[in-house]
């Protein structure tokens, strides 16, 4: 079994600053085995990290639609941020890659879905984020996993990591795979290990953004 951190991001989402090398230490560190860096709407850190540990990286990328957004591991071509969601999600078939939805009922958090659209999406997805240890209100969590259970859809966990010390608050326990496939037969057999982040997270995610703009650092 391997401890899985399918949620996180790197110093190329706009607000972290977290490196593809200090995020590597700090799996090492943490007993986590394989790490899905998804920053937002490039792989460009994903690839970079991938390059230095290549058993451990799984590429992904955090999608914002019209809506709200897509969480893709095993991507192999960025998907471009604002695009209609079912435009974004058959970009993302094309690649076979595994699909989540991030933070569903966090409407705080990357727009609003509406009902309908989710829906329409569920024959196109493989899971959706039941929980995420930066949903303050846990009844987001909640939401998200009983409209998993209604609907039998499998459910993805991740810490959202945008420091150093959220990596690894959320975690899934699951068989070894190799591949999206691999992935999508492996999540039957999930375990969950999971905590909540405090607010400071929110904090800290700002500091980031600052920092990256004050040093005119470049996100591709």
């Amino acid at each position: 079994m391997h401890r899985i951190e399918f949620h996180c991001h790197s110093c190329y989402s706009p607000d972290s600053i977290s490196t593809p090398e200090a995020l590597i230490s700090a799996c090492e560190k943490r007993g986590i085995d394989r790490l899905v860096i998804t920053d937002h709407n490039t792989i460009t850190g994903a690839l970079a990290a991938h390059a230095l540990d290549p058993m451990r990286i799984i590429i992904g990328e955090e999608v914002k639609t019209q809506e709200g957004e897509l969480l893709a591991a095993f991507v192999s071509e960025a998907v471009p941020e604002g695009l209609p969601a079912m435009e974004a999600l058959h970009l993302l078939r094309k690649q076979d890659a595994f699909i989540s939805i991030s933070h569903p009922f966090d409407w705080r958090r990357g727009g609003r879905w509406n009902p309908e659209t989710l829906i329409k999406m569920q024959p196109l997805i493989d899971a959706i984020e039941v929980f995420n240890s930066r949903c303050i209100n846990p009844h987001y969590n909640q939401q998200a996993a009983e409209y998993a259970q209604k609907y039998g859809l499998a459910g993805t966990v991740g810490s959202d990591a945008h420091t150093l010390a959220e990596l690894g608050r959320a975690i899934m326990i699951l068989p070894e795979f190799n591949n999206a496939v691999g992935l999508r037969q492996a999540i039957k057999q999930v375990q969950y290990n999971t905590r909540v982040s405090g607010i400071w997270v929110r904090f800290a995610s700002r500091y980031a953004m600052l920092y990256n703009q004050f040093t005119g650092w470049q996100f591709q």
